[in-house]
């Protein structure tokens, strides 16, 4: 493996010794890794440092592997930090097929049921890798001179980088999927902050407000106001493209 193609992996597991023993050979086969020993620390982990993988035990003793997939693949992607899309592996299922069934149906991109042989599951590792490799760079937007690490939580406009606060962050990533899209005071309200009602929009615009003072000149030219409606990116039609393009990272 080049360094090119090294992945992070993040290993959740309760049992020193699994633990131990599978961190020590992933990281020889040329792996970055991570180590939890319960969900909580793991979830942390999969909002601070972005994983390429996550391996999760089936029994956690502060929560169940399953219930663990759950709530990442239930995460909107938006105001929450942890990537809902991230390839996660469960260990220890047990061999029957219900089992195996219930941890795809959570969301699981593989099962490997207990007992497993240490060359088993790398295989799979690199299965799964190799079929979520285009996953690293998609995390990357670019509109115009607008640049955004959707891992990496962070905005560049002309190449300077842009001091956002998460809401600030989330609102950006919101209206750079979709740049010449009218998003509704509701919608955006809805994705950013959760809200079940319209309710009282100045929280929004406030926000909209302070985001396109951070952009500067181009503040009005990225963070465009549609009078009683809600935000766009760019104004259509627009110099740049008509949908975000996907770099490499």
């Amino acid at each position: 493996m080049t360094n090119r193609d090294r992945f992070t992996i993040l290993l959740i597991d309760d049992d020193d010794a699994t633990r131990t023993f599978l961190a020590d050979n992933l990281t020889a086969d040329g792996y970055d890794l991570l180590v939890a020993d319960g969900a909580a620390e793991g979830l942390r982990l999969l909002g601070t440092r972005f994983p390429d993988l996550g391996l999760v035990d089936a029994g956690l003793p502060d929560g169940a592997g399953l219930d663990l997939v759950s709530h990442v693949r239930e995460a909107d992607g938006v105001a929450s930090r942890i990537d809902p899309d991230v390839p996660l592996i469960l260990l220890g299922a047990r061999a029957d097929e219900l089992d195996r069934v219930r941890g795809f149906e959570r969301g699981a991109d593989d099962v490997l049921a207990r007992p497993f042989s240490y060359a088993e599951l790398r295989c799979r590792v690199e299965a799964v890798l190799r079929r979520t490799t285009r996953r690293r760079g998609s995390g990357r937007l670019r509109v115009a001179d607008l640049e955004i690490d959707t891992a990496a939580r962070s905005a560049h406009l002309h190449g300077t980088p842009l001091d956002l606060s998460a809401k600030e962050f989330a609102l950006l990533r919101v209206l750079a999927a979709d740049p010449t899209r009218v998003f509704t005071k509701a919608e955006l309200l809805r994705s950013i902050w959760g809200a079940r009602s319209v309710g009282t929009t100045r929280t929004l615009d406030s926000h909209a407000c302070r985001l396109r003072r951070k952009l500067g000149a181009d503040g009005g030219r990225f963070v465009v106001n549609v009078w009683g409606v809600g935000y766009r990116l760019v104004d259509a039609p627009a110099p740049v493209p008509a949908e975000v393009r996907t770099i490499a990272a």
